[in-house]
């Protein structure tokens, strides 16, 4: 069954979001360069996160700590339910692929240099 791609524009950049039924969801992050994601978690959304294109450093929760990750293409980086995390676009931007669970808006924004709460 051929499916349409829903475009989603972001201050970051904009999401392709390909897949989204009550099982999960899929999608493809574009940020552009130098932009980042909110610090954010989530109290029930699941994601593996695969870099397509492009660099980005992983702002992540691992062990209660905050860590910096440099992904290259190829990287694959799994972000279980209330991990803290921000994603930041290395200087030619990226394409980053999510699969997911379906709770798309389930995002609790602890900082954001676009001012969304």
């Amino acid at each position: 069954m051929l499916t349409s791609v829903r475009k989603v524009e972001k201050p970051w950049g904009h999401e392709l979001v390909f897949a989204h039924t009550a099982a999960y969801a899929g999608k493809i992050l574009h940020v552009d360069a130098g932009q980042a994601l909110s610090l954010q978690y989530h109290e029930r959304k699941e994601e593996t996160l695969y870099l397509l294109a492009g660099s980005y450093e992983l702002v992540v929760e691992e062990d209660g700590e905050m860590v910096h990750r440099r992904l290259q293409p190829g990287d694959c980086y799994h972000v279980p339910v209330g991990t803290r995390h921000r994603m930041i676009a290395g200087p030619e931007g990226c394409d980053i692929l999510e699969v997911s669970t379906p709770e798309l808006d389930d995002v609790v924004r602890l900082e954001d240099r676009y001012g969304r709460v």
